[in-house]
């Protein structure tokens, strides 16, 4: 009991703190469209003054926003800033800053071959965004930074492409989802939705619940690790407000059992078990 307290609340408590930024909702699918996109533009020599006019395009995100299809032809993710790497008290050197990235799987909309954060990249250097490593120069990558006196910038290698994004795309604008306006009856299809699923402090991932006929559940789980997507299944309970439903993992399944709120259908709380541990979880609706 103390501990459905403690869960109960961090969703009363904390829910700013869970929502995904702009950053996020650029998944494959929709990075895919770029080199097609007007709000792309294809760049070659990738400038301080190029970066810094084209900074702030995500809302919420001083950086700019870069997309490279990669020599292995996979759609990365960047946010980049132009920056100087001090050496000693007078004297520092200009270097790319790689705040955040992402390169996708081919042919998966959120499996994330590689990602990271806070990269330096130094001139001679090269970034290899299919490994995630900086590289030297002879082994080859896809970005190249370039710091020769005054010239400085960042250069595609081999056949990377290198997109600068000069607008937000509508692909990547948060579609309002539909949220139960829920009745003196609780109905089973109130459990239709997108949540964000936390798995015991553990684990967390995104879930795709629809109720079908008869109570029953299907839907599909993209975890929050790699991105990869998993089935579900399950069945709405007695009392209708109670839902059973499991995670089927390529080696094993993972069973959950919880309650929505009455109230407003806004979170799912409860305990799940994987193996032979049974902890607690909570999903909030994406519409919060």
């Amino acid at each position: 009991m103390f501990r459905l307290s403690i869960i109960l609340a961090c969703v009363v408590l904390f829910p700013s703190l869970l929502r995904a930024d702009a950053f996020d909702r650029y998944t494959n699918a929709v990075l895919l469209k770029v080199p097609k996109a007007r709000q792309a533009e294809l760049v070659k020599k990738l400038t301080p003054d190029l970066m810094v006019k084209h900074s702030r395009v995500l809302k919420g995100i001083p950086a700019t926003f870069l997309v490279v299809k990669t020599n292995g032809e996979r759609m990365c993710r960047l946010l980049v800033q132009p920056a100087r790497q001090k050496i000693d008290k007078e004297k520092s050197v200009p270097i790319l800053l790689i705040e955040r990235f992402t390169t996708y799987l081919e042919d998966e909309e959120k499996a994330v071959r590689a990602d990271g954060k806070n990269v330096r990249l130094f001139a001679d250097f090269h970034f290899d965004l299919d490994l995630g490593q900086i590289v030297p120069a002879a082994l080859g990558g896809d970005l190249r930074f370039v710091a020769l006196g005054d010239d400085v910038h960042v250069e595609p290698v081999g056949k990377a492409e290198i997109y600068v994004m000069t607008e937000a795309i509508p692909e990547a604008t948060p579609k309002k989802l539909p949220r139960p306006e829920i009745g003196a009856v609780f109905e089973p299809r109130y459990f239709t939705g997108v949540y964000k699923l936390y798995d015991d402090g553990r684990r967390s991932g995104t879930l795709h619940l629809k109720v079908q006929a008869k109570g029953d559940v299907r839907g599909f789980y993209y975890s929050g690790k790699d991105g990869r997507k998993y089935e579900v299944a399950g069945k709405v309970g007695d009392p209708n407000h109670s839902i059973s439903f499991r995670i089927m993992f390529p080696k094993t399944v993972q069973h959950f059992h919880g309650w929505l709120f009455t109230g407003d259908g806004r979170a799912l709380v409860g305990s799940s078990r994987l193996q032979d541990r049974e902890t607690g979880f909570y999903a909030l609706r994406e519409d919060d």
